[in-house]
C-alpha cells in the first residue's frame, strides 16, 4: 500500500510539474505578442514628405556692405555723372560709373522704385556712394563749398547712405524739375517758388515718394536726400572699382 501512494505521489508530482512548465510558457508568448502590439502602435510608419513650394524671395544682402543698386533693381536708371564730364567740375571723378550703396540703403531705394512703377514712373540716380578723396576734390572749388560738405566731416556720400536722384517716366525720359542736377543756385531749393507748376508737381512727388521709403531731403538740393540712419555708417575711402 505503501508503494502505490509512493507511485501515486511521483506521478502527481511529475504531473504537476509539466502543467506548471506549460503555464510558465504560454503567458510569455502572450506576452511578447502584447508586447509587439504596443511597439508597433506607437511607432507607425511615416509618411513621404510632401514636396514644398519653391519661394521667390529678395536677394540676402548684408545692411552693412557696399552693394551695386543694378544687383538689387536692374529697373533703376543709372546716369552717374562724376564718371564722365557731364558734371560742375567739369572732370571725370570716377574711374567707373557704379552707383553704390549700403545694402540696407539699397534695398529701401529698390522699394522706392516698385512703388513708382505702380504709377508708371520711376528712379534715375546720379550719385550714389562717394569716396572721401573725390569729395576732398570737390572742395577744392570754392564755387561748390556752400553745397558740397567739407571733407574734415565727410559727408553722406561717404557713407554710402546718401543719392542724388531724379523721377523718369516709363520710357526712362526725366521728368520736369526746377533745375538741372547740380545747380548751384537759389532755384535748387526746395522751397523755391518760381519754378513751373509741373515742375513743382514733380519736385514734390519725388520727395514724398522718397520719404515715404526712409529717405530725409535736404533742404538746398531738390536731388539729395539721405537715407534715415546714416550716422551709424562710417567714412569709406575705398575706390569704386575695388568693390566687388
Amino acid at each position: 500500500m505503501s508503494r502505490l501512494v509512493k507511485l501515486f505521489t511521483v506521478t502527481l508530482l511529475v504531473v504537476l510539474f509539466f502543467a506548471c512548465q506549460k503555464s510558465d510558457t504560454v503567458p510569455n508568448a502572450g506576452s511578447e505578442v502584447k508586447n509587439t502590439t504596443r511597439v508597433n502602435a506607437e511607432t507607425p510608419a511615416k509618411p513621404s514628405p510632401a514636396p514644398q513650394p519653391k519661394i521667390t524671395s529678395s536677394p540676402k544682402v548684408d545692411n552693412a556692405q557696399l552693394v551695386d543698386i543694378g544687383t538689387i533693381n536692374r529697373q533703376i536708371v543709372q546716369d552717374i555723372r562724376y564718371a564722365t564730364e557731364n558734371n560742375f567740375t567739369k572732370r571725370k571723378l570716377y574711374p567707373v560709373a557704379r552707383c553704390l550703396l549700403r545694402g540696407e540703403v539699397a534695398l529701401k531705394l529698390s522699394q522706392v522704385q516698385e512703388d513708382l512703377q505702380k504709377q508708371g514712373l520711376g528712379l534715375k540716380v546720379y550719385d550714389c556712394y562717394r569716396p572721401l578723396s573725390v569729395q576732398k576734390l570737390m572742395w577744392k572749388i570754392p564755387a561748390a563749398r556752400p553745397y558740397v560738405a567739407n571733407p574734415a566731416k565727410g559727408s553722406k556720400h561717404n557713407r554710402g547712405a546718401a543719392v542724388d536722384i531724379t523721377l523718369v517716366d516709363s520710357n526712362g525720359q526725366e521728368l520736369e524739375m526746377p533745375t538741372e542736377f547740380d545747380n548751384f543756385t537759389a532755384r535748387a531749393h526746395r522751397k523755391y517758388r518760381g519754378a513751373s507748376a509741373e515742375a513743382k508737381k514733380n519736385r514734390s512727388l519725388l520727395e514724398e515718394a522718397m520719404k515715404k521709403g526712409g529717405f530725409i531731403p535736404l533742404s538746398k538740393e531738390w536731388w539729395h536726400f539721405d537715407a534715415v540712419g546714416w550716422q551709424k555708417y562710417e567714412i569709406l575711402d575705398v575706390p569704386l572699382q575695388s568693390i566687388p
